[in-house]
Formats: structure tokens, C-alpha cells, sequence
């Protein structure tokens, strides 16, 4: 059932796209790396690793020597749909920077396709019922440096290639840029910003209207979309950090922000300019090698559909990580659930760091 739900939805974008759209390429919000989102996405300001590319690339400027690699997997909606991760970033030198390269995968596989199921004539042939795969899929070269060599100010960069495929309906190539900024203060503040699509992210669709449409007693079912391309508007992502020592062991780092969308969501402040959304989360760390995480994000008015009262919702997250010299492993559970639904997902992500193993 879930799974014909999943092939009326994809083919419903397809045949409503638009030139500018409110959810495009969501795929690339998720993030990456268990640490990340365990806080809800409170890394804007203090993600300064390997995983950096995905929350705001101005924090890979902390890749100081040598090389980090990561990967990530985690799988959606009761194993339906698996998102990967992969990464590398390597520090040029202390005037050039940083370079990384990111891919990123969301997939569902075995999708049932019924739009054969019925011929021209009405008759149903449930042999004519197949199955498919639709993918996203996203590669992105990162660059980070210190701008006139001030090392309060970091700045980053992302260039991304798109290719989106949903089996032989369609298959959609674009591209699109990220800016982000980091800027350290005398009191231990940080303040980070990234903004997403800066430049606006174009999508160009392919459709094969032969398999994606059916005529049936001479009416046309899912008829292509006259506008082929689409457009993914800019968001913004602000937060602010500060690390805290407790003790000799113990440290206690919290960030808080906002999500800015350019459009009118269902977000608690929302307006047809924009839409905003507040998060929070937090990492306690025992002597750099145990850590505990939480964080909440998305809140969102939404209507109950059962007794039809508006209410705020939220999701929240949680996760755990450990680190001996230069290996990390993290874990996080998070609600993928939409109005505060029981769906929950785990997230496991390794991450190595050659200069940590050297050292």
C-alpha cells in the first residue's frame, strides 16, 4: 500500500511541476553525519569536519593536516527508502584552503508500476503491473579558506551537480551553488550562516510520455507536464555556539538558530515572503571521546486530521558518538515522521581523520 501511495506521489510531481518550486532537491536538507543530525541541525555554526559540506561548508576550514573520510547510511520509512553519504577533504596548505568532494544518494527500490495495468479498452491485466526504482543523487566539490588569512572568518563554498531519476518516467539533470560563513568572536561565540541554492538551484526534466502515460476509453492519464524545468529557491540557515568547559573532562556545547524559507510553509512564523522555523540542540562531550547529543527541529503548525484542531509540532533527535585518536563512530535516532508522526530513523556515520592517527 505504501508503496503505490509512493508511486502516486512521484508521478503526481512529475505531472505538477512547476517552474518554481516550494520542495525541490529536498533530499540535500537532510544533512549528513550522525553527529549532525542527533542536534536537530544545530551544527550551522560548529560542524568542523569532513561533514562540514552539508551543513554549512565553511566549517571544513578546521581540516587543519591531512585527510578525512566519511560515510554515512540510514533507511527511512520502515526500510523504504535508504540514503547514503560519502565524503573526502583534504587541507591544501595553511593559505589555500580546504578542498572536499560529497555524494549523496536517496533511493527507493521496487516501486509497483500499475500505468500499464489497464489497457485502451478498460480491461485490467494485473500481468502488465512491474516494478521500478527512483533515485536522487548529488555531487558536490566543496572549497573552504580563511579570507585575507584572518582566522576569525571562515568561508566556504559548494558546487553541486543534481541528477534525479524515477525509473523510465523521467530523469532530471541540474545544478546550483551553496555560500556559507563562520565568524568567530573574542568571547567564544560562534556565528554561522549558510545559504543554501544561493543562486537558485535549475532543474532540466526528461519525460518519456509513453511509458508514463495511459489512454484509457480515449482519455489521456498522466499527461506530461508542459514546463520541463524547475527551479529550487534559496534557503537560509542561521545559528550561533559557544562551547562551554565544565570541568577538567567535561564539555558542554549548545547552538541555537532559525531555518529561513523563501516561501509560505506551514513553519510557526510564515509569511508568502518568507517562512521561519527555530532549532535547538546540544553535545556533551567527556574528555573528547564520548559524546551525548540531543536536539529539536521543525516546528510547524499543522491541522490534526482527526479532530481537525490546529497544533504545533516538532521533531526531536538524540544520538550518541566515540572517538579513539582518529576513528569516529556516531549514532542518532531521529522523527522522520511529518506532523509528529511514530516514524523514527537511525543514523550510523564513520568518520577518519589521518591527521589524528599521525599525530
Amino acid at each position: 500500500m505504501k508503496k503505490h501511495l509512493l508511486l502516486l506521489t512521484f508521478l503526481s510531481v512529475i505531472g505538477n511541476a512547476q517552474i518554481v518550486r516550494k520542495y525541490s532537491n529536498e533530499f540535500l536538507n537532510i544533512g549528513a553525519g550522525a553527529r549532525g543530525l542527533a542536534m536537530g541541525g544545530a551544527v550551522i555554526s560548529n560542524q568542523n569536519d569532513v561533514y562540514a559540506p552539508m551543513w554549512n561548508p565553511a566549517g571544513l576550514t578546521e581540516v587543519e593536516s591531512d585527510w578525512q573520510g566519511a560515510a554515512m547510511h540510514a533507511e527511512y520509512f520502515e526500510s523504504i527508502a535508504k540514503y547514503d553519504y560519502i565524503s573526502f577533504a583534504k587541507a591544501l596548505d595553511s593559505k589555500n584552503g580546504v578542498l572536499g568532494i560529497s555524494i549523496v544518494r536517496l533511493g527507493i527500490d521496487n516501486i509497483l508500476n500499475t500505468t500499464q495495468m489497464i489497457d485502451s479498452e478498460g480491461n485490467i491485466d494485473y500481468d502488465k503491473i512491474t516494478k521500478f526504482s527512483t533515485s536522487d543523487y548529488a555531487g558536490i566539490i566543496s572549497y573552504a579558506f580563511h579570507p585575507g588569512g584572518k582566522q576569525k572568518l571562515s568561508v566556504g563554498v559548494n558546487a553541486k551537480i543534481v541528477y534525479r531519476n524515477i525509473g523510465k518516467f523521467a530523469n532530471g539533470f541540474g545544478f546550483g551553488f551553496d555560500l556559507g560563513a563562520i565568524y568567530k568572536t573574542d568571547s567564544g561565540y560562534q556565528l554561522g550562516a549558510m545559504l543554501r541554492d544561493a543562486t537558485t538551484t535549475v532543474n532540466f526534466w526528461t519525460i518519456n510520455q509513453k511509458d508514463l502515460s495511459a489512454v484509457v476509453n480515449g482519455e489521456e492519464f498522466n499527461p506530461a507536464p508542459k514546463d520541463k524545468m524547475e527551479i529550487t529557491m534559496p534557503k537560509l540557515n542561521m545559528g550561533i555556539s559557544k562551547n562551554f568547559e565544565l570541568n577538567r573532562d567535561l564539555e558542554f556545547l549548545p547552538e541555537a538558530g532559525v531555518n529561513v524559507d523563501f516561501a509560505k510553509t506551514a513553519a510557526l512564523i510564515s509569511t508568502d515572503f518568507a517562512s521561519i522555523t527555530p532549532y535547538l540542540g546540544a553535545e556533551l562531550s567527556f574528555q573528547k571521546m564520548i559524546f551525548v547529543r540531543a536536539g529539536v527541529n521543525k516546528f510547524q503548525n499543522v491541522t490534526d486530521i482527526e479532530d481537525l484542531k490546529r497544533k504545533v509540532t516538532f521533531q526531536p533527535s538524540a544520538g550518541i558518538g566515540v572517538r579513539y585518536r582518529g576513528l569516529t563512530l556516531d549514532y542518532a535516532i531521529t522523527s522522520t515522521g511529518i506532523g509528529g508522526s511514530n516514524y523514527f530513523s537511525n543514523f550510523f556515520s564513520l568518520k577518519l581523520d589521518m591527521g589524528d592517527f599521525r599525530n
